[in-house]
């Protein structure tokens, strides 16, 4: 690991638009999350699972293809 310290924002950066900078953001994310097991995941997100999933009720629930579909169609229409 480096021991350098990293420009914050890296060279470069302020003059990309907005458009831009947010795609380097991104990509930066595609790398660091590319090993989904070496992302860490703080106890508050987790907490905030747990009190979700104790809320949800026994009804069906649908997946997201299946929402997607209904939602693209009734753009359409």
């Amino acid at each position: 690991m480096s021991t350098q310290p990293v420009p914050n924002p890296p060279p470069g950066f302020d003059k990309l638009s907005k458009e831009e900078q947010i795609e380097y953001l991104q990509e930066l994310w595609n790398q660091l999350s590319s090993e989904e097991s070496e992302v860490p995941v703080p106890d508050w997100h987790r907490e905030i699972l747990r009190e979700r999933l104790a809320n949800t009720n026994d009804q069906v629930t649908e997946s997201w293809a299946t929402v997607k579909a209904r939602l693209a169609g009734r753009s359409r229409g």
